[in-house]
């Protein structure tokens, strides 16, 4: 199950760091050369019988081997990992590439190929300028050994995993895995545990604007950090704009209250503004992908509406259990900030805006997406219910201007009226 916290700002960028493809590879690589010159270290502990065993003629053809093999290995895994996620953005969304670019058994393959490779090299060279002595090849045979066994163990996970890879299934459930847990967030860490940001909430005539740093995708907003940077008890800070919300420098994302300059400009520093949307914190940004996906689907290049159904039922369920998960009520853990929560309107429609719209032209979809917005009025939010009537109406407007023809439309109209009541017939 899926862990709902709020990361701060150091912890996410030691995460968005060791997300790095080159990062696990170069740590790989590093143990590689630790584990060849640690042979030259221990040697003289070991037992003469066991020293004389093995001879480095022994160990040379078992280490060319090794490099020749991960060498071909790594760059054809490169190869497949490339193809995989161009078509992944082709078939999807171009978002996906970017969610796929971060699948942990793909890093751990090819890091495992290119250390082994980094290993075997280094061990040769070593062997050849004569810097491991003879009695060394009793170790470097059960490194290399090891180093096999690892390798093998990759490769037979990186066969099984490439049966999905880039694939529309592994795809939409990575997209899904990614939407429900920014989706839980907010109702285990409302507001970012900070004070909600409401239309009750008084913002003082003379507090300052907090402008934004730079231009670019509010990505997160450092609470831990921006608390920090308050002088006083009577300082407050009013973050209106929402992360996933695209910024112009200067352009006032906040207002901020008993701070000076200087001090205005530290709280500048704990919000992350970048070139993408991500999922830390943007509640809406998995749902727009899943739309996307729908979408794409929908096009006439792939005319795919079981997709686009698929999509509809996971969005039905993410947002039914955002619905039916009691909130957080706890106390908020920064109560000098005010952060704005998303809205219910807003859930729904990077859901099922794009749809609605691009499926107006299928039955199927639309028929699919009016049972999920009638079973969404039942997810014990009435903010969310009445965000599923509404849509239900565009649906259904949009159905009617679509459908090709009389059959089709009145087949619509009974499907509305029969989900929403006789009373919703326009």
């Amino acid at each position: 199950m899926a862990r709902f916290t709020i990361v701060s700002g150091k912890a996410l960028k030691v995460l968005r760091f060791v997300r790095k493809l080159w990062v696990r590879v170069a740590l790989i690589s590093l143990l590689a050369l630790v584990a060849s010159g640690l042979a030259m270290t221990i040697e003289s502990i070991l037992p003469e019988s066991l020293r004389q065993r093995f001879s480095p003629d022994a160990v040379m053809p078992v280490l060319k081997i090794l490099a020749s093999g991960m060498l071909a290995v790594s760059t054809f895994s490169l190869n497949v990992m490339v193809t995989a996620h161009h078509a992944a953005a082709q078939q999807a969304t171009p978002r996906a590439h970017r969610i796929l670019l971060a699948d942990p058994i793909t890093h751990t393959a090819l890091a495992t190929f290119i250390g082994a490779f980094v290993y075997s090299l280094s061990s040769i060279i070593l062997l050849q300028a004569g810097l491991h002595a003879e009695d060394s090849a009793v170790i470097l045979m059960g490194v290399t050994v090891l180093v096999v066994v690892l390798v093998i163990l990759a490769m037979l996970r990186w066969i099984d995993h490439l049966s999905d890879l880039g694939s529309m299934d592994a795809t939409l459930n990575t997209t899904d895995t990614e939407a429900r847990t920014s989706l839980m967030t907010t109702r285990h860490s409302p507001a970012l545990t900070a004070t909600p940001l409401t239309g009750d909430t008084v913002i003082p005539p003379d507090a300052d604007p907090l402008p934004a740093p730079r231009s670019g995708y509010l990505q997160v907003m450092n609470l831990p950090y921006i608390d920090d940077c308050l002088p006083g008890d009577a300082a407050r800070v009013w973050l209106s704009t929402p992360p996933g919300t695209f910024v112009l420098k200067g352009q006032t994302v906040g207002y901020i209250s008993g701070l000076t300059d200087a001090q205005i400009e530290q709280v500048q520093g704990g919000l992350t503004i970048g070139e993408f949307r991500t999922f830390e914190q943007d509640a809406t940004y998995g749902l727009l992908v899943l739309s996307e996906i729908a979408s794409r689907a929908l096009s006439p290049s792939l005319n795919d509406p079981g997709t686009a159904i698929d999509v509809v039922s996971r969005q039905e369920r993410l947002l039914w259990e955002w619905g039916t998960t009691k909130r957080n009520d706890a106390a908020p853990t920064y109560p000098r900030i005010f952060v704005t929560e998303v809205s219910p309107e807003s859930l729904m429609e990077f859901a099922f805006a794009g749809v609605a719209r691009d499926g107006a032209g299928f039955l199927e979809v639309q028929r699919r997406l009016l049972h999920a917005l009638d079973a969404l009025q039942d997810a014990g939010n009435d903010r969310l219910a009445s965000a599923a009537r509404d849509w239900a109406k565009h649906t259904y407007d949009y159905g009617q201007s679509a459908l090709a023809i009389e059959w089709e439309r009145t087949q619509m109209e009974k499907t509305y009226n029969t989900v929403f009541g006789a009373s919703a017939s326009p």
